[in-house]
């Protein structure tokens, strides 16, 4: 057992729940999203996208790609969310939250992939 592709498949499917728990609702009500999920999956997510450094595969370069993009997607829900609330005088309008989630779901279909990438190269791994 590669203990490497352990850690990976774990973080990067942790990240997927997490980042799922968020978006999760009713898009523009912001009783329905937790800034500390969103806080979590955008860590774990980068922690996912640290894993993948070194991997010298094409399937490898792929999933570094969508945790790219994931982390891009969440960094910018938590930049839009931190807007909202310390910057604008507005606060977190359901305006403001339905952009945070629609970040955030970007970032999911990007875990989304990078799963499906990450069974593809299990299964397409010989015993």
């Amino acid at each position: 057992m590669n203990l490497e592709k352990v850690l990976f498949g774990f973080f990067i499917l942790l990240a997927a729940t997490l980042n799922f728990g968020f978006v999760i609702g009713e898009i523009d009500n912001p009783a329905h999203h937790d800034i500390y999920e969103l806080f979590a999956a955008l860590v774990v997510s980068l922690i996912a996208t640290v894993l993948k450094f070194g991997d010298r595969t094409q399937i490898g370069a792929v999933q570094l790609s969508t945790s790219l993009v994931a982390d891009l997607q969440l960094i910018a829900a938590a930049m839009v969310w931190g807007y909202a609330v310390h910057v604008s005088d507005g606060g977190l309008t359901p305006h403001m939250t339905a952009s945070v989630v629609s970040l955030a779901a970007g970032a999911l279909l990007a875990n989304v992939v990078s799963v499906i990438f990450l069974i593809a190269e299990t299964l397409m791994q010989r015993r």
